[in-house]
């Protein structure tokens, strides 16, 4: 049963990875408010939010800047948060000058802003990024498609309860982390969406 449990635990956290939401998220919410435009324009937003930082953090992992594309290490985040952070500002900058769908720019501006926000945290303690894009994630799809969505509540649960199995975080990490997703993200996309 254990192993059984880490396969699953391996499987929900790479599944759960903050990439994974934005890759499905951005194309979903442009199509939602420009059809086919909209479309571009999310996987536009998904090249500067997830494409490219995860290419950032694989260059990373093969120069040993951090130990691996999770950087699990709470110094290796603050060594990795540069060039992630620069990929996803470009990304919300173009967004915004390109008069992209409010739906999208409001989108990456949420998730940017949970992004700074853990980033500060990361200086004095490890918090989970995959809970706090999970569940900002699914805050701005309720927000989009109403409460109903709140059913994908135990997918952030799992994906919580699969960091903390992995041990990269301890349980107040994934709370904080959920947390700081949603209470960031809600606000800032109901006000810019």
């Amino acid at each position: 049963m254990p192993r059984t449990e880490a396969r699953w635990a391996w499987w929900l956290s790479n599944g759960g990875e903050p990439r994974n939401w934005m890759f499905i998220l951005a194309p979903l919410l442009g199509w939602h408010a420009d059809g086919w435009a909209g479309l571009g324009w999310g996987v536009f937003a998904a090249v500067f939010t997830a494409m490219l930082p995860t290419l950032i953090l694989r260059f990373g992992e093969r120069r040993q800047y951090w130990g691996d594309r999770h950087v699990r290490r709470r110094q290796d985040r603050i060594v990795a948060a540069p060039g992630v952070m620069a990929s996803v500002l470009t990304g919300t900058g173009l967004l915004y000058l390109l008069d992209a769908p409010a739906a999208v720019a409001a989108l990456v501006t949420a998730m940017v802003s949970v992004l700074l926000a853990l980033l500060v945290i990361t200086f004095f303690w490890k918090v989970s990024v995959h809970s706090a894009v999970a569940s900002g994630s699914l805050a701005v799809l309720a927000t989009v498609f109403g409460p109903w969505m709140l059913v994908l509540t135990p997918l952030v649960a799992v994906i919580g309860w699969s960091r903390v199995r992995l041990r990269c975080h301890t349980v107040g990490q994934v709370t904080v982390g959920m947390l700081i997703g949603a209470a960031v993200s809600t606000p800032l996309y109901t006000l810019l969406g």
